[in-house]
């Protein structure tokens, strides 16, 4: 019977011990927070948005790709709004003089969410429970300020207030102020969306959980355009294609929920909000968000550009600025869940156990690895080799002799390693055959070697 493996830090050693994800500038300290992706995570990654580019663009007509500038004119975050309301409550201990999120203490100690509340009221949330310093455990504390999440930066030689810019804190208004050049270019009738996968930045008072929520991260988000009035029946259709995409990679549904903004909660630019949640060892935690926006962003936008985008309905001769609905992906996120959902430790008959990375055939970084019985045998290595330059052009494989076959098989099954073909003695003597052995349950079976590459093409799109 194959058991979860449960806490956070055995995550975190296996990405460090088989090179998906290090601390970033580990070399010199690291730098809090900040994650580079190892060369197995950097094939995970790819895998994982090239899966979303396929589900969500590639195979609709009504879907259009776009990758917009990370450092954009700073009208746009005044006409978004950001300038002058994105930021979290910020409380200090006075005790200590750590530093928190006043909403998220609430949401770890008393497991309700507090989005939409006023610093007032979150303050006075605080003080009637008596929450204390998750640091040092005093239950003294500022009051609640807002802090801005805008990383700032200059653009020229000046550094002053004329020069000062923005690091993108969503990659969402790149595709508003984009709309009206992607409508003309692309002749696009409503309904229709704008895909984006991009970086961007977001100076977190608490970062925290690994991967989960850091300063640096990765998007792949939706604006899908619609006619006022059916923006509701479209927030649906989204959600129920999130379940379809999460469900085609093997997520485990009982391990997501859709969770709906309760009206308090709203931000003021939508009427129906839906977090897709992960339960993940610390706690449900947001995966997607899935946002009708209603015409906010564009009139936003169009008010302060003073630039025209309006939608023209041909059919029916009048101009109106579409809705949106905005299906929001973290990527960095996505990725953590895929592995801790995939990550299992099983009993094996002989009394021993192995770790095993159970991810969908579709993400595992490597798709097959070829193992020589004997690497001192100059006609199995060549055997072997010969099989690994045929099929590499087609999957990212790998060739491996660093150990006895049970340590290779071992080593594989951390990596996520879907399949092993074992070129042994019977090989060149006998059969010009392989052994395959399957990840996931372990069994073994011949396999031609002029039939092998048929073969993991009908196993890895299963």
């Amino acid at each position: 019977m194959a058991k979860k493996i449960d806490p956070m830090k055995d995550i975190v050693s296996l990405c460090k011990r088989r090179g998906y994800i290090f601390q970033g500038s580990e070399i010199y300290g690291g730098l809090a927070n900040t994650w580079d992706y190892g060369p197995l995570g950097v094939e995970l990654k790819n895998n994982l948005k090239r899966e979303w580019w396929k589900f969500f663009v590639q195979e609709r007509e009504d879907m259009v790709g776009l990758d917009s500038a990370i450092l954009m004119n700073p009208k746009v975050w005044e006409a978004s709004g950001h300038l002058s309301s994105f930021s979290d409550p910020l409380i200090d201990c006075k005790s200590c003089k750590s530093r928190f999120r006043g909403d998220k203490l609430i949401e770890d100690k008393l497991e309700m969410s507090v989005e939409g509340k006023t610093l007032k009221e979150i303050s006075e949330i605080i003080s009637s429970n008596a929450l204390s310093c998750p640091n040092c455990g005093q239950k003294d504390f500022t009051e609640p300020r807002e802090f801005n999440l805008m990383f700032k930066t200059f653009q020229g030689v000046t550094e002053d207030s004329s020069s000062t810019i923005f690091l993108r804190p969503e990659t969402a208004q790149g595709i508003f102020v984009n709309f009206k050049n992607v409508l003309n270019t692309t002749r696009k009738k409503l309904p229709f969306g704008i895909a984006q996968i991009g970086k961007s930045f977001r100076n977190e008072i608490t970062p925290r959980n690994f991967t989960f929520r850091t300063r640096e991260f990765e998007q792949m988000e939706i604006e899908f355009f619609v006619e006022p009035g059916t923006e509701l029946d479209w927030h649906k259709y989204w959600c129920d294609e999130s379940q379809k995409w999460f469900s085609s990679l093997g997520l485990n549904k009982d391990n997501i929920r859709f969770r709906e903004h309760s009206a308090d909660e709203l931000s003021h630019y939508s009427n129906k909000t839906t977090d897709v949640e992960y339960k993940f060892p610390f706690g449900w935690g947001e995966l997607e968000g899935i946002a009708s926006r209603t015409d906010y962003d564009l009139t936003q936008h169009a008010n302060t550009s003073k630039a025209d985008l309006t939608y023209y309905d041909q059919k029916n001769d009048k101009h109106f600025i579409p809705y949106v609905v905005e299906p929001s992906f973290g990527t960095d996120r996505t990725i953590l869940t895929f592995l801790l959902d995939a990550l299992h430790e099983e009993e094996l008959a002989n009394g021993n156990t192995r770790t095993v990375l159970k991810l969908s055939k579709k993400l595992a970084p490597i798709k097959a690895a070829i193992l020589p019985l004997k690497k001192n045998e100059p006609r199995i290595v060549e055997k072997a080799r010969q099989i690994f330059d045929t099929i590499k052009t087609k999957w990212n494989v790998q060739y491996d002799d660093t150990g006895s076959i049970g340590k290779l098989y071992r080593r594989q099954d951390e990596i996520g390693t879907p399949f092993c073909l074992t070129v042994d003695f019977d090989t060149i003597e006998k059969d010009n055959a392989v052994t395959v052995r399957d990840r996931d349950n372990m069994t073994q079976k011949r396999i031609g070697v002029d039939a092998i590459t048929d073969y993991l093409e009908k196993s890895l799109s299963d």
